[in-house]
């Protein structure tokens, strides 16, 4: 007799199989804003030739439905346009978050979705089928940031040296098998082979191994997760312990015997309460901090040369991921390090994407407010950040100049894209996405394009291939 399956996969299949369940108004509108911000990602990530040049397809495909890829006149096969879709995203560190023990980004997982959406909805026309709408779309998105959120609340890969991309890969493969029309069975097989595919190093997230590799690692998981989905639909036999099994599952190869949960029961928590960055590109535990240097920065004015020191109390996650001195070796470096997006702030009183550039970076004033920075750890604010009834994510600044005077703390505990500030985050959204779509559109189609995404009573039913159509570049 077989081994049953272990605990975790079988909550999560049984969860992505019954997307009738997801009833909630809110998240199917915070899911709405999240695709519009995952949307405005992709166009403002085509500016860079290196995001371009990754997301091209290899080999694109002539195959009957292709998946277009969001923001390009790419076509190709679901599994390909999954990785340039994500990868698009995912560039600039732009797109929404979601913080616990362990951190991400939830949007990464539209990736797997909205290629496959597209697919099927092309064959559903040619078959005279329904085709899936972007209701369906949405309501995948609240499933996917549901699964790699609580996986999140339970088990800090991070502290283990994995990247959270094994996440999206988790909750991409639930989903994507679920779209492709998978059983409860075929999730479950499907996630056991999403499970033994392990974790990736966050080695390429930290220095001296910061690389692009960051911005493209999860368009690479949820590409593999949409393989597995199609492999789980065509029988392929599933470990069914990868989780516990003794000495060789997830848990004692790769997390010392911690036991993988699912602290609370799946359900939309966390697209309600999930994280957006509307206003400006930064790695999320650094926005307070941006945010409060944007307003001390009329204060600084031209007394840069009179800093005497810039003190940065923050929270443990902060310190850990982005306190970073000396050497920074190129922009996906930059936009991970504290000290050099709180320096940018400072001196320009704005953070845009060619802040991180070389050219950005050669301006010696930015080293030399790093080297007077001092960043310690706060520990109310440590504690507020894993605490479920707030979730701050609070640093504050003071400067000091050298003649003794300073500006005070400047402290700020809740960043704009947090669901407490949701009325502030909406309208910069919706600039963020016509910035966007300006980059890569003429001004009236870009206008047509952003004012058919924002109409919410006409945009739910719309077929899934319609909307792509919306979205390509020719």
């Amino acid at each position: 007799m077989s081994a049953a399956y272990d605990d975790v996969l079988v909550q999560i299949a049984e969860y992505a199989a019954h997307p009738e369940r997801i009833e909630s108004e809110l998240a199917l509108r915070t899911a709405h804003l999240s695709f519009l911000d995952a949307t405005a990602c992709a166009f403002l990530g085509l500016a860079d030739a290196e995001c371009r040049r990754t997301a091209e397809p290899l080999f694109p495909t002539a195959a009957p439905h292709p998946s277009r890829v969001l923001a390009t006149g790419y076509a190709t096969d679901p599994v390909q346009a999954a990785f340039s879709t994500g990868t698009l995203i995912r560039w600039l560190d732009f797109n929404d978050t979601w913080l616990a023990l362990e951190w991400g980004h939830p949007s990464d997982n539209l990736a797997a979705i909205l290629p496959l959406a597209d697919h099927l909805a092309q064959r559903a026309r040619a078959t005279g089928s329904t085709p899936p709408t972007v209701r369906d779309v949405l309501v995948a998105m609240i499933q996917a940031h549901e699964i790699q959120g609580v996986l999140a609340l339970g088990t800090a890969l991070n502290r283990h040296g994995l990247d959270h991309v094994a996440y999206v890969r988790i909750a991409s493969t639930a989903v994507a098998t679920r779209l492709l029309g998978g059983s409860e069975e075929d999730i479950r097989r499907a996630l056991g082979h999403a499970w033994v595919d392990g974790g990736a190093l966050r080695a390429y997230r930290h220095t001296p191994n910061v690389t692009w590799r960051k911005s493209w690692a999860a368009g690479d998981a949820a590409s593999r997760a949409v393989r597995l989905a199609y492999l789980a639909l065509r029988g392929a036999e599933s470990p069914r312990t990868p989780l516990t099994a003794k000495g060789w599952g997830f848990q004692d190869s790769l997390l010392g015997g911690h036991q993988v949960t699912l602290p609370q029961p799946l359900g939309s928590y966390v697209m309600e309460n999930v994280l957006l960055k509307p206003w400006f590109p930064a790695e999320y535990h650094g926005q307070t901090a941006v945010e409060a240097a944007f307003r001390l920065a009329p204060t600084v004015g031209d007394r840069v040369t009179a800093i005497d020191r810039i003190e940065i109390r923050t929270h443990e996650a902060a310190v850990r991921i982005i306190d970073k001195t000396g050497p920074l070796a190129n922009p996906a470096d930059r936009d991970h390090c504290l000290q050099y997006m709180v320096a940018i702030a400072l001196l320009h009183g704005r953070l845009d994407e060619e802040h991180y550039t070389d050219e950005a970076a050669a301006d010696p004033r930015v080293d030399a407010l790093r080297e007077r920075m001092i960043v310690t750890e706060d520990p109310e604010y440590s504690r507020a950040y894993l605490d479920p009834a707030e979730r701050a994510v609070a640093n504050a600044l003071r400067i000091t100049f050298s003649d003794g005077t300073d500006t005070g703390w400047q402290e700020i505990r809740i960043p704009i894209g947090h669901p407490r500030r949701r009325p502030e985050a909406e309208p910069l959204v919706r600039d963020k996405l016509r910035r966007g779509l300006r980059a890569a559109l003429d001004a009236e189609r870009a206008e047509l394009v952003a004012e058919r995404l924002a109409d919410w009573g006409g945009l739910l039913d719309t077929p899934a291939d319609d909307l792509l159509e919306l979205l390509v570049v020719r």
